[in-house]
């Protein structure tokens, strides 16, 4: 971002300034390498993965259906869909609550990329000294051969990150194919050069911008901490005085804390903060910090856990407390959700029955006296398997029904059917006015595959 002046005083914006970000291991990378590593693998597989002869996990948008290992999910499942987010954000409260940002440190698709992208940069270039003097050195061909080779290399992996994301709505066999042939549509190939500029953008350009001014969770995780949350701190009554010292003099000694101002917890931020300054919105917990002051801690001979997973309670001297109303209270949510969530997805019928009546005759007289009414019958099978489907219908009035009554339903079809429904002149007399009928489809191979539909049988008023 560029500077733009708002007044003589100042700029509205802050320059960008680029990050050389120290790459660092301790148990905590260590922990999160495992993480990403996992959701690398699981991103990658998935969309390879077929069940029933399909891809395991489609979204299929154009004919608006999602498959989900066995489970196919329509439009009219979009309650489904809203519980499961409305779940996901409970999820995400309670445990930031209890232990901070975790999501961000240890499981965000952005976190996930970037450490990859500068792990990349760190093969190619070297370590952070490195980097600089390569940035601070005038073009030549050996500048030029190792810049070409990390940019290519990043292109390279955005281009996998986008091949295998628009695997999960397109077939990636098919778009494998399509492919190696060079005959994929324009479709395709739109989104390929789209979501592989923006993996690339995001991925090295717009690292830290994201987390500091795109995601919105940054913005407000910090209403749900309290003085109990796990937060990564700098234990300032440990650490200041800071400053640098001589390795054979204590810090006691020499009248300084145990912090020896080396900065390379600043160096080792993905987002370039200084966590000695306290908590600020752009920590993503990732824990760097931590595993680079503990090494340094090591060397010197000090006691680690300058900067280490703490509560706020725990640095002031306060009893934590991790069982809290707030904890409670978004757990109790959670289970409830879960609970409600899993019963809905259990309790799923894969069947659909809609009835339209006839709204050009509301009602018509047979040769008999009796009344007739006229329906469309939609059944939509959401099943994927074809299931063969008895059709009845009942109500207050004995009914006749008049139509198939057995039809057979292929996988994902919609099929219109029209009947019609006749009560004879003998058993109009056995209610007033309008009357409620139910219409019922009931699969024959599965009895659990049942639904059913009301609707109204219109007859004159005398």
């Amino acid at each position: 971002m560029g500077n733009q002046e708002s007044s003589p005083g100042g700029s509205l914006y802050e320059k960008r300034k680029k990050l050389y970000i120290l790459w660092v291991k301790g148990r905590f990378q260590a922990l999160r390498n495992v993480s990403l590593t996992v959701l690398i693998l699981f991103f990658y597989l998935l969309p390879w993965l077929e069940w029933q002869g399909r891809p395991a996990v489609w979204f299929n948008l154009p004919e608006r259906k999602f498959f989900m290992f066995g489970i196919t999910f329509w439009p009219q499942d979009f309650i489904l869909l809203s519980w499961f987010l409305i779940l996901s954000v409970f999820v995400l409260f309670f445990f930031t609550v209890v232990a901070g940002r975790l999501w961000c440190g240890y499981a965000c698709p952005q976190t996930v990329w970037t450490k990859y992208f500068i792990w990349i940069e760190h093969l190619v270039e070297g370590d952070r000294n490195k980097r600089i003097a390569l940035d601070r050195s005038p073009w030549n061909w050996r500048k030029l051969r190792i810049k070409g080779i990390k940019h290519a290399s990043w292109i390279l992996l955005a281009f996998f990150i986008a091949f295998t994301a628009v695997g999960f709505f397109i077939p990636i066999r098919e778009l494998y194919q399509g492919l190696v042939s060079l005959s994929l549509g324009s479709s395709p190939t739109f989104w390929l050069v789209a979501v592989t500029g923006f993996s690339y953008v995001t991925g090295t350009f717009l690292r830290e911008q994201v987390c500091i001014y795109m995601c919105p969770y940054a913005r407000f995780q910090s209403v749900m901490f309290d003085t109990n949350t796990l937060i990564i701190s700098y234990d300032e009554k440990r650490g200041e005085p800071r400053g640098h010292r001589k390795r054979k003099l204590t810090a006691e000694e020499q009248g300084k804390g145990s912090c020896i101002d080396c900065k390379l917890c600043v160096h080792a931020c993905p987002t370039g903060i200084d966590i000695r300054d306290g908590l600020q919105v752009e920590c993503i917990g990732c824990a760097a910090c931590v595993d680079v002051c503990d090494d340094v801690m090591d060397k010197m001979g000090y006691e680690p856990g300058l900067i280490r997973y703490c509560t706020e309670n725990e640095l002031n001297g306060v009893e934590t407390r991790r069982v809290t109303p707030r904890v409670v209270a978004y757990g109790l949510v959670m289970v409830l959700m879960v609970s409600l969530f899993s019963y809905r997805l259990v309790s799923r019928v894969p069947l659909s029955l809609d009835i339209v009546r006839d709204r050009a005759r509301l009602y018509r007289e047979v040769y008999d006296g009796g009344i007739e009414n006229t329906y469309t019958l939609k059944i939509l099978n959401m099943d994927q398997v074809g299931h063969r489907v008895a059709l009845s219908a009942e109500g207050v009035l004995a009914v006749q029904y008049a139509g198939k009554q057995e039809v057979f339903v292929e996988a994902g079809e919609a099929l219109s059917l029209p009947i019609h429904l006749v009560v004879s002149p003998e058993n109009l007399k056995s209610a007033e006015g309008n009357t409620d009928v139910t219409f019922t489809a009931q699969s024959m191979d599965e009895p659990k595959v049942r639904a059913t539909h009301e609707s109204r049988f219109i007859r004159p008023v005398n």
